[in-house]
């Protein structure tokens, strides 16, 4: 009998190009893909809760797949799929889920991490897992600017154009937490969706606010707002976690 099988992966994103298939096939969906055909022998399409760009990390990322039958069990499937992709992606667990799950479309709330080394020198081990900002940050800034991200909003300033329009530009922000531990500043953002590059504009955002070179009231403007012009930087893609999806 035709079986859905969920999947929890997580990845290094460093070398890889993004979650979505492209033509040069080092993406996360790729290798999946391939993973697929060595272990079923067949061409299968695994479907993600969300796209994530060249460079971003994962704890949690959601997939689902369809079979032609269980033919192999859960933990089966974990241990199948991991021999055959590259040491910087891994299945964490595999379930069989009904076939009305969807991992995008059932999906009610996702959970970003961004991580900020606040410090003159980056350590080796930060490299790639951290945005490495030398100058101080005024973390009681970042928390005040975050928290306007909070709510119900047109988002449209802190979109990147895909190649065509986004036709709907509202997300809801459930929550925004920024703490520091040592010269690690860690910002989560918990939302019902997000546009594409939409967390490293917000994190550009803040910082800027942070460093003096922006204010709240300008960030403040942004927001309601279709206006994707002005001081607008992207923060860069290594220090971007998805952490969880939420069903």
């Amino acid at each position: 009998m035709p079986a859905r099988l969920k999947l929890i992966i997580a990845y290094n994103g460093a070398g890889l190009g993004g979650w979505q298939s492209q033509a040069h096939r080092n993406t996360v969906q790729d290798q999946l893909e391939r993973a697929f055909f060595r272990v079923m022998g067949e061409r299968l399409r695994v479907h993600g809760a969300g796209r994530t760009d060249a460079g971003v990390h994962a704890l949690a990322q959601c997939a689902h797949v369809d079979l032609a039958e269980r033919r192999l069990s859960s933990a089966q499937w974990v241990r199948a799929l991991n021999a055959n992709l590259s040491p910087a992606i891994r299945v964490l667990r595999c379930s069989y889920v009904r076939n009305d799950f969807h991992a995008r479309y059932s999906a009610k709330a996702k959970v970003y991490r961004y991580r900020i080394w606040s410090a003159p020198i980056l350590p080796p081990l930060e490299f790639e897992r951290a945005w490495h900002v030398a100058t101080p940050l005024d973390l009681t800034m970042l928390q005040a600017a975050a928290a306007q991200f909070v709510g119900t909003h047109d988002f449209a300033g802190f979109a990147a154009n895909r190649g065509k329009p986004e036709p709907n530009t509202i997300r809801t922000i459930h929550s925004v937490r920024v703490w520091k531990k040592g010269p690690c500043i860690t910002i989560d953002f918990e939302g019902d969706g997000f546009l594409y590059k939409m967390v490293r504009l917000m994190v550009g955002a803040i910082a800027q606010c942070a460093l003096g070179q922006s204010t709240a009231d300008e960030l403040a403007a942004r927001l309601n707002s279709d206006r994707s012009n002005g001081r607008r930087y992207a923060a860069p893609a290594e220090g971007l976690f998805l952490l969880r999806v939420r069903y």
